[in-house]
């Protein structure tokens, strides 16, 4: 499959010059208004991009070939995948710049049987999945199925525009498409077509990585991010976790001398665990109160948060990271916001790879919709991720990244 952007001065202008390349079976994957900027912005009109795909084997592929065995595709997954049936991209069909192209004509009965055919494949799918993780010895075999290519095409088209709706950045969805393109060739059925798009959607994300103990103690854990990300409350909750869960010796230190009540915050979790507190003015003052926790197993470091702009703030902390003895073993955890935008988060990234070799934790889950940043950041730093929170419950309201939950969420599942 060939994606392609084409621009126009109107939707129907892109539009027309896609098709004018592609040929008459171009499918319109996405349209997007870009607006005029700058001080004369009022004085200038909008023009359109559309993203246009095509098959590049459109015209000559009469005779489908064998497609493999659908048990041969690896598909990793901790639990069954229930994808819903497709009604959004029914209400959002024939709205102006709607995410799956331009609006549609109504369907004849031929048409219309084949869309329920598709709903039915889709439905199909948790049993496809469930099969794959029967012992190989168990398996039936499963014949390669030959599906029209129209279909296919708008089976893709359609994720293609869950894919954005859950703010996927554009590229990233393209990449996806183009790494699973020999699969969608040759009458690929939609079930492995989906089942290929989920699986490198797994891959992208890759297997997050916990905070674990090692021999050396005591671990130096800090936690850096923006201000009111949940920082102060995302180490409480981990702090709860190794103390009441894992019988650890755990200690606090924060070194957000800027804001009043952050010390008092953590001060309260402190009381309520029974873990020793200590306020941190200086890289010299963390390296003795680290000396007198010899037999502590963990410590975690809050620190202050500040703007990504603030580059006095940041180089306070970097100080302060820099300055932890080799003998402790360090790690550095960057607390994102699922709620913030994604020009601020790359932003926000770019202030702190360039000093800290971070993984990633997630907070906020529970106040968005749309996950699709957490896929961008991970794409854009190829840091780890780690945790995810959804919540202000301690210590309930935080779990490991679970990587096929949210690719599930991010295709339109539950």
């Amino acid at each position: 499959m060939t994606i392609k952007k084409f621009q126009g001065k109107t939707e129907e202008e892109a539009t027309a010059k896609a098709k004018e390349e592609f040929g008459p079976q171009t499918v319109i994957m996405n349209v997007k208004e870009i607006k005029p900027k700058g001080f004369f912005r009022s004085f200038r009109s909008s023009t359109y991009e559309v993203t246009a795909a095509i098959e590049e084997n459109e015209t000559t592929t009469k005779g489908y070939s064998s497609l493999p065995q659908i048990g041969n595709i690896n598909v990793t997954a901790d639990e069954p995948i229930s994808i819903p049936k497709p009604e959004p991209v029914k209400e959002k069909l024939g709205t102006i710049g709607n995410p799956w192209g331009t609006p549609m004509n109504p369907v004849d009965l031929k048409e219309k049987k084949k869309e329920n055919n598709l709903e039915e494949k889709l439905e199909t799918l948790q049993s496809l999945l469930e099969k794959k993780l029967v012992p190989q010895e168990h398996r039936e075999e499963v014949l390669p199925q030959e599906v029209p290519m129209d279909e296919n095409l708008k089976f893709i088209k359609m994720i293609y525009g869950i894919l954005l709706e859950n703010e996927v950045d554009e590229k990233y969805v393209n990449q996806i498409m183009d790494e699973v393109e020999t699969v969608m060739k040759g009458g690929a059925s939609v079930d492995l077509i989906l089942s290929s798009i989920y699986q490198k959607m797994i891959l992208k994300f890759g297997q997050p990585q916990p905070i674990e103990l090692t021999e050396k103690k005591p671990k130096v854990v800090f936690f850096i991010g923006p201000t009111g990300v949940g920082k102060t409350t995302t180490i409480a909750k981990i702090a709860s976790r190794f103390k009441v869960e894992k019988g650890k010796k755990v200690a606090l230190f924060t070194a957000d001398t800027y804001r009043i009540a952050a010390a008092e915050q953590l001060r309260t979790y402190a009381n309520i665990l029974d873990t020793p507190l200590n306020i941190i003015y200086s890289p010299q003052e963390l390296k003795e109160e680290l000396k007198k926790l010899e037999d502590y197993d963990l410590v975690l470091v809050d620190t202050s948060g500040f703007s990504h702009k603030n580059e006095e703030q940041r180089d306070e902390t970097k100080e302060l990271i820099n300055k932890v003895p080799k003998e402790y073993e360090k790690e550095v955890y960057l607390v994102l916001s699922a709620t913030t935008k994604y020009r601020d988060l790359i932003e926000i990234a770019n202030m702190y790879k360039e000093h800290f070799q971070f993984r990633m934790i997630f907070t906020k889950l529970d106040e968005t919709s749309c996950l699709g940043n957490i896929l961008n950041m991970k794409l854009y730093t190829g840091a780890d991720l780690s945790y995810l929170t959804s919540g202000q419950n301690v210590p309930d309201d935080i779990e490991l990244f679970n990587t096929q939950k949210i690719v599930k969420l991010l295709l339109g599942g539950k």
